[in-house]
């Protein structure tokens, strides 16, 4: 598991001494645009996927923060001056919860200075268990999203708490909650069908990391191994682990192994060549940890389920 950086208390005290640098020239570039008007719910998000959600769910009355970059890793987060900032007006701070925050959130929100609520969007989501690779205890995966209907209950969960907040706004946010859990349900059915036109036999996947787990229950694929065998992305990988990820894909004729938009793909085409397998890598990598930049196709949470899908049945017909 990831390991907090040593420099990030004195890095929140710096940013906390340049507040009033930051308010006179960042006013209104700290939120991504969504629509909403001046004098809007302030609120901030983690994750590319949940600062998603909640645009959706709270679209036309909420001035969005989001903390994480596209194509970053969520699993460490380091602040910037107008984030501080950001998270100390903020009425409340939604993370995607189930431990993926764990390490990097707390610093920056006590030096902030928030007094907001902290929502954990992954309450009432059914965790999967793993083991920390560094420490050998169990773990929660984190990766709830990747499972359409885990999205869902995010939704529902920002639903709730944006009523909580902002109680003049119900009937919007639960007509919008309402529109977009229509488009949930149509992409769950939509992947469940495509990943159903492959080959049983061929329903095999090898990513960057361990990500995809709920992706692959939902679906009933085979999670064959990943280059990092964990759910954080810091891990490192020895070369014994390299050897046996080589010869279960040649056991089990898996055909492609699959790089992830916010790693390095030099690894994972490493493995490949040694397994004799293509690897999908670059531009056609998969959305894992993080949403890309606008204009992508992944620069929402829709658009990177489905690319991811296309992608994965692409690549194993």
């Amino acid at each position: 598991m990831h390991r907090p950086k040593q420099a990030l208390v004195a890095l929140a005290a710096t940013s906390l001494a340049a507040f009033s640098l930051a308010s006179c020239g960042a006013k209104g570039n700290t939120a991504q645009a969504d629509g909403s008007e001046p004098g809007t719910l302030k609120v901030v998000a983690t994750t590319t996927q949940v600062a998603d959600f909640v645009r959706n769910v709270g679209r036309g009355r909420i001035d969005v923060l989001q903390l994480i970059k596209p194509n970053a890793s969520p699993h460490e987060y380091e602040p910037t001056p107008a984030h501080l900032q950001a998270i100390g007006q903020a009425k409340v701070l939604f993370e995607n919860g189930a431990g993926l925050e764990e390490e990097w959130l707390d610093k920056p929100v006590q030096a902030a200075g928030f007094s907001g609520r902290t929502v954990d969007t992954s309450q009432h989501v059914t965790l999967r268990q793993g083991e920390d690779e560094e420490t050998g205890k169990p773990a929660d995966d984190p990766h709830i999203w990747h499972n359409p209907r885990n999205a869902k209950i995010m939704c529902r969960n920002i639903e709730q708490a944006l009523i909580k907040a902002d109680p003049d706004h119900k009937a919007d946010y639960q007509a919008n909650f309402t529109a977009y859990a229509h488009r949930l349900d149509a992409l769950d059915k939509n992947i469940e069908r495509k990943i159903n036109s492959l080959p049983r036999q061929d329903r095999k996947l090898v990513t960057n990391h361990d990500a995809f787990g709920y992706y692959i229950d939902r679906y009933h694929l085979t999670y064959v191994g990943a280059v990092i065998p964990d759910f954080s992305d810091q891990a490192e990988l020895s070369g014994k682990q390299i050897d046996n990820l080589v010869q279960k894909i040649k056991a089990q004729k898996v055909k492609a192994v699959f790089g992830e938009s916010s790693l390095p793909p030099k690894t994972a085409q490493a493995i490949a060549r040694q397994a004799g397998v293509k690897v999908i890598a670059g531009e056609g990598s998969l959305y894992g940890d993080s949403l890309g930049p606008k204009g992508s196709a992944g620069d929402t949470y829709l658009k990177s389920e489905r690319f991811n899908t296309k992608t994965i049945v692409d690549a194993l017909k």
